[in-house]
């Protein structure tokens, strides 16, 4: 069905808010086993592992979701191939390159952007090709400009969306660039676990939307944060994107230990704080949310498996029930984000399909 609703803000009859979003959101097992088998099947990773060494060091960079695909990404990489990874705004290649590009030598670009137009990202695109630096892009558009700016492309038409927000392409492309890295190191088990991903999240999708719709609809929350360390930072970072995104509600993201140096003034009754827990760090983070549920935040934990001290300390528990190593289970702990904003714009009566002053891709003048 093609939405044929303008981007100016103008809400559609109340019966069909989110009717994409939502859509999109439940597709994510089907999207994420559909981009794994283009994945296999095709030419595209066998090329990139000529072109490209896994010894390199790799520079994942994009705009808004994009940035944050990229921060989890680069975590990712350097788990999966035990080399250097870091990500980067396009922005800050554009603005400082003399700052972004200290230290680099042989490096790798990867250049993200679900439309292939991001003006920044095809700014950077640029620059690379007039450096001479090999890229790669990847996106969920084929023919766009970026394709042909990039040496390279690993493209998932599968995860593209009609709405404005991201939400399958998010978690199709950083599971594309998982499939990568372990593809690139020969690591048979990850590209294992990450074929366990679908079933994984059609599970908690069964009654995830009830649970967070009723959640948020019991609690008049005015602030959210969302806090998650290390690889989760980047999906702590888009969790709040899709709050602020969806419902026009503020919303941040830190570093869950670094939340009690000073943000922790702002909890109280009306504040939702989620936290993307790790098996690795447990008790350290769990510390936390039991501090903000003493001030009397609204809690809601995400984690691979939910222990008693979690499920005690949350209004909300999210377990993930997986057996999988923890780097390779990242894609499902931002399900949770995704309703929570979705949830709350139909709340406030918005719609997320279309979110006031946002469109699908920024595209600046030249």
């Amino acid at each position: 069905m093609q939405d044929s609703t303008p981007n100016d803000g103008t809400q559609p009859p109340s019966s069909s808010l989110g009717v994409h979003t939502l859509a999109e959101i439940l597709s994510q097992p089907q999207c994420w086993a559909d981009c794994l088998k283009r994945l296999e099947s095709g030419e595209t990773v066998p090329k990139i592992a000529k072109q490209f060494s896994p010894s390199q060091e790799w520079v994942f960079v994009g705009c808004g979701s994009s940035y944050y695909i990229a921060l989890a990404a680069a975590s990712s990489w350097g788990a999966i191939t035990g080399t250097r990874a870091r990500a980067l705004p396009a922005s800050e290649l554009l603005l400082f390159p003399d700052l972004a590009f200290l230290g680099l030598k042989e490096f790798v670009p990867v250049l993200i952007s679900r439309s292939g137009q991001t003006s920044e990202v095809l700014r950077v695109a640029r620059l690379l090709k007039e450096k001479q630096i090999p890229s790669l892009a990847v996106s969920c558009a084929s023919g766009e400009k970026l394709e042909t700016l990039a040496t390279t492309s690993i493209l998932l038409p599968e995860a593209d969306e009609q709405s404005t927000v991201m939400t399958r392409s998010f978690t199709s492309m950083l599971l594309a660039l998982q499939y990568l890295a372990a593809s690139l190191v020969g690591d048979a088990g990850f590209l294992k676990d990450l074929r366990s991903l679908p079933a994984v999240a059609q599970k908690v999708l069964r009654d995830l939307p009830i649970q967070v719709r009723e959640l948020v609809r019991r609690n008049s929350c005015s602030d959210y944060v969302c806090l998650g360390q290390g690889p989760y930072y980047g999906l702590a970072c888009e969790s709040a994107l899709k709050v602020m995104e969806m419902s026009q509600t503020y919303a941040q993201s830190f570093p869950t230990l670094e939340f009690r140096h000073g943000p922790k003034s702002i909890v109280n009754t009306s504040t939702f704080v989620t936290l993307l827990l790790s098996d690795e760090n447990h008790d350290a983070e769990i510390e936390v949310l039991e501090e903000m549920k003493e001030l009397g935040g609204k809690t809601l934990v995400v984690a691979k498996n939910v222990t008693a001290r979690a499920r005690a300390a949350s209004d909300l528990a999210v377990d993930l029930d997986s057996t999988l190593p923890e780097i390779s289970c990242l894609t499902p702990f931002v399900l949770a984000g995704q309703l929570v904003g979705f949830s709350n714009a139909l709340k406030k009566g918005l719609n997320p399909d279309r979110p006031l002053n946002l469109s699908r891709v920024v595209l600046l003048a030249d």
